[in-house]
Parts: C-alpha cells; sequence; structure tokens
C-alpha cells in the first residue's frame, strides 16, 4: 500500500521528528550530568530542536521563499512553544503525578519521554504555517 502523496509531508515530519525527538530523549541524560532534571530538559529540547530545524528544512518543507535567517527565527518561536509544553508535561508528572501513583521506575527518563511527544500537532502546525510556509498558492497537502 502507498501512502498518498498528501500524507507523506506528515509522514516524513512524524519519522524524522521521531528522530529529532530521540536527540531530545538522548541528551538529556548528558545534560542531567551537569545540571538539575529541570534545566537538563530545556537544554535537551535545545539539542532535538537544532536536528529537527536541519531535517524539517530539508525533507519536510523544502522550497519556502523565507529566507534562512527568518525560517530559524519562526522555527525557535514555534518551538518555544513546544519546549514550556514539554517542560510543564515532563515537571508535572516526574514531580507531581508519579509521586502519587508511586511511580518509581525511572521516573525522570519516562516523564520527559512521555512529555517530548505532546507539542506533536502544535508544531507539524507551526512548522507547516509559519516556520516553513509553502510558496503561495502551493499546496503542501495534509
Amino acid at each position: 500500500m502507498t501512502t498518498p502523496a498528501r500524507w507523506k509531508p506528515l509522514v516524513r515530519y512524524l519519522a524524522l521528528g521521531g528522530l529529532a525527538a530521540g536527540v531530545n530523549w538522548g541528551s538529556r541524560f548528558g545534560w542531567s550530568l551537569i545540571m538539575p532534571f529541570p534545566a537538563a530538559v530545556l537544554c535537551a529540547y535545545g539539542s532535538g530542536m537544532v536536528v529537527a530545524f536541519g531535517l524539517f528544512r530539508a525533507f519536510v518543507f523544502p522550497g519556502s521563499p523565507l529566507p534562512l535567517a527568518r525560517q530559524a527565527r519562526n522555527f525557535v518561536a514555534v518551538n518555544l512553544v513546544g519546549m514550556a509544553l514539554t517542560w510543564m508535561v515532563a515537571l508535572a508528572l516526574v514531580d507531581h503525578l508519579f509521586p502519587v501513583l508511586g511511580f518509581r521506575f525511572y521516573p525522570q527518563a519516562i516523564g520527559h519521554g512521555l512529555a517530548v511527544a505532546a507539542p506533536v500537532v502544535t508544531s507539524w502546525f507551526g512548522h507547516r504555517r509559519f516556520s516553513f510556509p509553502a510558496r503561495h498558492g502551493a499546496d503542501r497537502g495534509a
């Protein structure tokens, strides 16, 4: 079964966003060696953002007429929303929900892992419409 052309950008976004999310999640372990968990979550998000920008620009949203500097500025703006959401979800899980539930199995790793997925939908629309908008009149599909 082939993927309809209108879904291909979304599929690429999810696959490459998953790779960037892996960088985000994995780098948090290193960041946690030198800083507290809340700060490590923010730095890890920044690590994933660097990877996501290059991948999304080249393979998900190619051909945007915006200058590179404006794409980068808009990408950061969209990701500040995602970063705040990820940070809030991670801390809510690790500091509040998991202790109430008595959940003690790698709470920071699992809480951060779940939180990384929180901004998937908002980021898709933000990057598609704001960070890397298509040329006027061009349709990107999904």
